[in-house]
C-alpha cells in the first residue's frame, strides 16, 4: 500500500510539531522535512531537540519520511564545484544531514537542490559528472551506517541544467553504485520530459525509492490538469509501496487548503485501484 506524506515548507511560520498534528488530523501518514525550515545549519540542532522532533512525530502517529531541499542552507555549498574546499564542505554537510535524518527517524534524503548542482561557468559536463559521482560516493559509508538512502531527483530544465531526465538520474545511480544511493521521481519534473509518465516509472522501477506528487502548475495533485490514474496504476504495477509525498511550489491557496485538496484527490484515486479503503 502506498502511503501519503506532505512536505513541511509550505506551512510557512508553523513549528514542526504543529505540522505533524495538522497532517495527522487530515489523514497523512508522513511528513517530509526541509531542514532549512528548522535551522540554517542542522548541526545547530541539539540532540535534545532532535529527540523532541522524533517524539512529537511519534505522538501524532506521523512517520518522518526524511529530508529534501538539502543544500538551501548554509550558503556556498555545491556538489561538483571545481573548488575542492567547497566540495569538502558540501560532503561534510551531507554527512551532518544523514545523521540528522536518522536522529529524527527519517530514512530518505531527496537530493534536488537545483542551485547547488548547476554547471559552473567554464566547467565541462564530464568534469561535473565525475566530481558529482565522487561527492556522493564519499558519503555513502555514512549513509549505510545510519540506514539512510540518498535519492537523486531529476529536475526540469527550468530549474537546473544538470540531471534533467529520469535516464540521467538512473545513470548517476548506476555510477555511484551503492545500495544507499537510489532514485526518486517528481511528477512535475517528469511532465517536463514530454514522455509518458508511466514509461518513466517503469524505467525507474529497479531503483525507485520515493515519489513527489504535484502538478505542472506548481500546485498539488488534483489542483491542475494532471490525471493521476495512470501514475498510480504504473506505481502499483511495479509494486511501489513507499510514500507519495505532496510537494508544491505555489503556496498562494494556503497550506491547509493545498493539503486538504491534495489528500482528498489522492485518496480518491488510490481507492479506485483498491489501494485505499
Amino acid at each position: 500500500m502506498m502511503k501519503l506524506a506532505i512536505c513541511n515548507e509550505m506551512f510557512v511560520g508553523w513549528d514542526i510539531e504543529r505540522v505533524f498534528e495538522f497532517a495527522a488530523s487530515i489523514g497523512y501518514e508522513g511528513v517530509e522535512i526541509a531542514p532549512f525550515t528548522l535551522a540554517d545549519d542542522v548541526r545547530e540542532l541539539s540532540k535534545a531537540r532532535r529527540n523532541q522532533i522524533r517524539s512529537s512525530a511519534n505522538s501524532f502517529g506521523i512517520e518522518v519520511v526524511g529530508l529534501h531541499w538539502l543544500l538551501v542552507k548554509p550558503e556556498g555549498l555545491h556538489i561538483h564545484s571545481p573548488d575542492e574546499s567547497v566540495r569538502k564542505r558540501t560532503e561534510d554537510y551531507l554527512k551532518a544531514l544523514i545523521h540528522f535524518c536518522a536522529d529524527i527517524g527519517g530514512r530518505i534524503m531527496v537530493f534536488g537542490s537545483p542551485k547547488q548542482r548547476r554547471l559552473i561557468e567554464g566547467e565541462s559536463y564530464t568534469d561535473a559528472w565525475e566530481r558529482t559521482v565522487r561527492t556522493f560516493s564519499n558519503v555513502m559509508s555514512e549513509a549505510e551506517r545510519c540506514d539512510v538512502t540518498i535519492c537523486i531527483e531529476a529536475l526540469s530544465p527550468n530549474e537546473t541544467d544538470f540531471i534533467n531526465s529520469v535516464q540521467e538520474a538512473i545513470k548517476l545511480v548506476e555510477s555511484v553504485s551503492h545500495p544507499n544511493f537510489q532514485l526518486m521521481v517528481d511528477v512535475k519534473a517528469m511532465l517536463s520530459e514530454g514522455r509518458p509518465i508511466e514509461q518513466l516509472i517503469f524505467e525507474a522501477a529497479p531503483y525507485l525509492k520515493h515519489v513527489h506528487v504535484n502538478d505542472a502548475n506548481m500546485l498539488g495533485p488534483g489542483m491542475g490538469e494532471t490525471d493521476y490514474r495512470p501514475i498510480v496504476k504504473a506505481l502499483s504495477e511495479i509494486g511501489y509501496d513507499g510514500f507519495l509525498s505532496v510537494e508544491v511550489f505555489d503556496f498562494s491557496p494556503g497550506a491547509e487548503n493545498i493539503a486538504r485538496q491534495s489528500i482528498a484527490y489522492l485518496q480518491e484515486v488510490l481507492s479506485e485501484y483498491g489501494l485505499r479503503s
